[in-house]
């Protein structure tokens, strides 16, 4: 019998016309672990997937993403970001036993949500996040690269990355008024292509527009992204 690859118990398959029918992928957490995914859901900005409040939010888009777009030196290189999931306690603990802890394994619970999201995005290229040669050394694997090879995506690195101190150790103003760290290795690929990049985690946006802005710099035409959590 299948165990969940998050809390280890043991999985009845529950076979119903809808999965017959829409060939369903096995289970691979079970419902008492999916019911802990909090699903972004609603009227969301129209770049970040963020949730809606009528008190931070300037006609569709967020208060973030209003300071962003209003900064001359980030406006327009990010088109749009798709999360699937609220960043909560259950998700977060989750997403550290995957990326830090090294539960390869546990990317394969994302997979049918992810795939349900790209069906609808268009794109001509996929690229990731990278991590820094020492940064890889530490992991042993790249955490968004992991997602695009479960989900059999046909990936380009575009991208590498300089070292620098963990952005979970900084704090929003630390890691939007950070330097340029991405380099891209094939320009003659991005002119005319729009690209996706495939990264874990939304929080400030920082990463995901560094990188976007580095891609449109150097001849991409359009760049969105996808990730599992905002």
């Amino acid at each position: 019998m299948a165990r969940c690859l998050f809390c280890v118990e043991e999985m009845k398959a529950v076979l119903t016309w809808r999965s017959l029918l829409l060939k369903k992928e096995a289970m691979t957490i079970c419902e008492r672990c999916e019911g802990k995914l909090k699903k972004l859901a609603g009227e969301a900005c129209s770049i970040c997937s963020r949730e809606l409040d009528k008190n931070y939010r300037i006609e569709d888009l967020c208060l973030d993403c209003v300071r962003w777009e209003k900064d001359k030196k980030w406006s327009g290189y990010l088109s749009i970001n798709i999360s699937l999931f609220h960043y909560n306690e259950f998700l977060k603990d989750m997403i550290a036993k995957y990326k830090y802890r090294g539960d390869y394994a546990l990317a394969e619970a994302f997979v049918p949500f992810l795939k349900d999201k790209l069906k609808d995005m268009d794109f001509d290229l996929v690229t990731f996040i990278p991590l820094s040669n020492e940064r890889l050394m530490e992991r042993g694997f790249n955490q968004a690269q992991a997602l695009t090879d479960l989900l059999g995506l046909n990936t380009v690195e575009l991208l590498t990355r300089l070292h620098t101190e963990k952005q979970s150790k900084k704090s929003r103003e630390e890691r939007i008024s950070l330097p340029q760290v991405f380099q891209v290795t094939k320009p003659d690929l991005l002119k005319q292509k729009s690209i996706l990049i495939v990264d874990d985690i939304y929080t400030t946006g920082s990463t995901l527009r560094h990188a976007a802005k580095a891609l449109k710099t150097a001849g991409a035409t359009e760049v969105s992204s996808i990730t599992l959590a905002r």
